[in-house]
This record gives C-alpha cells, structure tokens and sequence, in this order.
C-alpha cells in the first residue's frame, strides 16, 4: 500500500519532522473510549513547544457529540497531518492529552511524542482502493468504481460500459466525494492501457499535472481515514 513508516525517535530528529507540519494545517484524530468505540475526527494542527507538548484544536461540540466526555486527561489519541510537497508525506504520532483548554480558544494540549512516523505517498506506489466515483465522458455521466491509485494516475473500471466508445488519451473527469466534509474532489486526465471486459471496461487514467494536488488530497483523505 504505502512504505511502512519510519519512525523517528531522537529529540533533534522529532522536532524536525513535527516542524513539517505547518500551523493552521489540517489534521485527523483517532480516538478510542474504553468501552472499545472509536471515532476519527477532523481538526486544525495549531504548533508545538519541543519536548514538552503538542497544540491541536479541539472540534466544535456538535462534531464530538458523546465523545466529548473522552476527552480527558490521560486520553491516548492518534494523531495524523499531511505535509505538503512535491509527492506528499504522511506524518503521524501516538500521543496522550495532557490537558484541554477553553478559554481563548478550545485547545487540546498533547503530550510531546516520543516516535513519530513518516509515510510517504510517491507517485510510483499505488493503493489499492475501491472508491466510488462519477466519470464524465464527453457530456455523459457513468458510475465507475477507482480499484488504485497514485498520484499521477488511477485504474478505473465501469460495469455495463460496453457501450462506451473509448480510444487512447481520450480527455476524462473523475468526481469523488469528498467524505471528510469538504468539496467534491475533481481528477482530469486522459485514458491509457484500455480493456474490454464481458461486463464492462477497465482502464488506466493518466492525470493531467494540475490534479496532482488533488490526487494528493485524495490520498491523503484513504491513509488518515485509515484504522
């Protein structure tokens, strides 16, 4: 799927890979209640003060609903942000909290972890997915289902495409849903490596450049949605 993490343990080595995720970025936590419920949410990366704590922010209550009252002292969470850049990295730590604070702001204050793990998303490792997805093909819309995926492309399949007349670098948009609440998210690229199939076509999607990011987004949204 994704290389396996690379966990780092020294202080200097820490404080680096942590100064990767930029204030104000966009991060998920896992949370798990003693009686064995887990729940995953949303929330915004604030900052951290080298070995001695993490900020995140707490989400609105209305989001937390009953897990709220699990929020507490001596809670362990996991917490995972993506770092931006080129291909695009997953950073992700074990922590405990510490403390939660209301007042200016409703803040989770984390332990300072001790490892943290770094997975990166290359352009050359595809995952393994079954997305639903929309492809629009000239001005028609068909229900395709994305089997992997990359930064740089997917393999698409359509049941009870056979009517669908295909060629090579024929231009394509795929529309997933964005599950993580924000807007649709919109892969433009040209069809590769088609086959016919007795129920349907398979096929590749080169992706223009300017889906990158959203492909990136993407997989990000598959590794921090991921249990």
């Amino acid at each position: 799927m994704t290389e396996q993490p690379t966990n780092i343990d020294t202080a200097a080595r820490l404080d680096r890979n942590l100064a990767l995720l930029n204030a104000g970025s966009v991060v998920t936590f896992d949370l798990v209640t003693p009686a064995g419920q887990r729940a995953k949410f949303r929330t915004t990366f604030i900052g951290y003060l080298p070995k001695q704590y993490v900020l995140i922010q707490i989400p609105d209550a209305g989001k937390l609903g009953k897990f709220s009252q699990h929020l507490i002292q001596g809670a362990a969470i996991t917490v995972r942000g993506l770092i931006e850049g080129h291909e695009g990295a997953v950073v992700a730590f074990i922590s405990t909290i510490k403390q939660t604070i209301q007042m200016p702001s409703r803040i989770m204050v984390l332990d300072f972890p001790r490892t943290v793990g770094l997975q990166h998303l290359r352009s050359s490792i595809r995952i393994d997915t079954q997305i639903n997805a929309k492809v629009k093909i000239d001005k028609n819309y068909w229900q395709a289902t994305i089997e992997n995926l990359s930064v740089s492309g997917c393999q698409l399949s359509i049941v009870n495409g056979e009517k669908l007349v295909l060629s090579e670098k024929t231009g394509i948009e795929i529309v997933v849903e964005d599950t993580q609440g924000g807007n649709n998210i919109k892969l433009k690229g040209a069809v590769c490596n088609l086959k016919q199939q007795v129920d349907g076509v398979s096929f590749g999607v080169k992706f223009n450049a300017e889906s990158n990011i959203q492909a990136s987004q993407l997989l990000h949204n598959i590794v921090t949605s991921h249990d």
